[in-house]
């Protein structure tokens, strides 16, 4: 796939266009969106990313189609778990619903940012060193092993970082939010708001997920466009899905089980693709190995699309069963 430089750029200028209008949609009215605000807003952003994966398989192949559908969904899922670790951080430090938004906003932008300087990175590792793909495939297993033991996430797991620590007792920090600001006047003193503790608490963690979904994008496609797109799809919405899910986060219980076999296949795709690739002059005396399979991208996708809705689907039937039997239980 060969993107042109113009094609980049006017990538770039439309999705910051609907960033900057997100934005000012939030700046002129900061409010907690009703369920059908945020639902018609998700409907469109996925709309959006299937009209755009349509019109690549218009202009270039459904291979190319297929690889960003897959990856899309892969960082979207992810993101939904995001979510969890969202709710917690607002939780955590109180936040006014009627400022969650912004919140949410500002850290979209900076796991945009971040995902940007990694993706350029892994490119370039990836073009200069093709065993790369070794340590992106073990990671991905060892993180879905991890996903596996962690269970659904809850208020205890959520550890502050020594970012967050020192934030806390080196700045000059306010009791109260003053809206969305980050200093106010106080006492003749400037002082810094809760709400800056709380952006770098969304943006350490925004970095530590980039962590997991960037080896894992690249473990779909090592197209860089494709790679972009599909996270920025994947982040666009993510805001209005964390008020329309709401309660449903706390049902989806499988989620991280379903996340670790996605993040688990996906990595033993990369060492099988690392094997078929291979040059290490340690393994097969640096040959390619031959018996190492391709996994092609339509049963990549299966697997993901498959897994993501048995883990729904089965979060769903158990979190229904859990509420009935509940309700069963005479209150003393």
């Amino acid at each position: 796939m060969n993107v042109s430089a113009w094609v980049w750029v006017v990538s770039l200028v439309v999705l910051t266009a609907i960033l900057l209008l997100d934005l000012v949609i939030i700046g002129r009215r900061p409010h907690e969106p009703s369920l059908k605000e945020s639902g018609l807003w998700v409907a469109f952003y996925v709309i959006l990313a299937i009209v755009f994966g349509a019109g690549l398989a218009l202009t270039t192949n459904f291979t190319v189609a297929g690889e960003f559908y897959t990856g899309w969904l892969t960082e979207y899922s992810l993101s939904v778990d995001n979510l969890f670790v969202f709710v917690i951080i607002m939780s955590r430090f109180g936040v006014p619903r009627q400022y969650q938004q912004k919140v949410l906003l500002i850290g979209i932008v900076l796991a945009l940012v971040m995902r940007g300087g990694f993706i350029a990175a892994g490119a370039a590792l990836i073009n200069q060193f093709s065993w790369v793909f070794y340590i992106f495939g073990a990671f991905l297993i060892y993180t879905a092993i991890n996903f596996f033991r962690q269970g659904e996430p809850d208020e205890e797991d959520f550890k502050e970082n020594l970012l967050i620590r020192w934030s806390r007792r080196a700045l000059p920090v306010s009791r109260d939010f003053a809206g969305t600001r980050l200093t106010v006047q106080e006492n003749g003193r400037r002082l810094f708001t809760p709400m800056l503790i709380v952006l770098i608490a969304i943006g350490t963690t925004d970095l530590i997920f980039a962590l997991d979904s960037i080896p894992a994008i690249f473990g779909i496609t090592q197209e860089p466009y494709l790679v972009f797109t599909a996270n920025v799809f994947a982040l666009m919405g993510l805001r209005q899905l964390y008020f329309l899910l709401g309660g449903l986060l706390n049902r989806l219980v499988y989620l991280n089980i379903g996340l670790a076999v996605v993040l688990g296949f996906i990595g033993v795709k990369l060492v099988l693709e690392a094997l078929a690739g291979n040059n290490l002059p340690f393994l097969n005396g640096g040959d390619p190995v031959g018996w190492a399979p391709h996994i092609p991208i339509w049963l990549s996708l299966t697997v993901i699309l498959g897994t993501l809705a048995v883990a729904t689907v089965a979060s769903l039937i158990k979190s229904g069963r859990d509420r009935r039997s509940a309700e069963k239980v005479p209150v003393a």
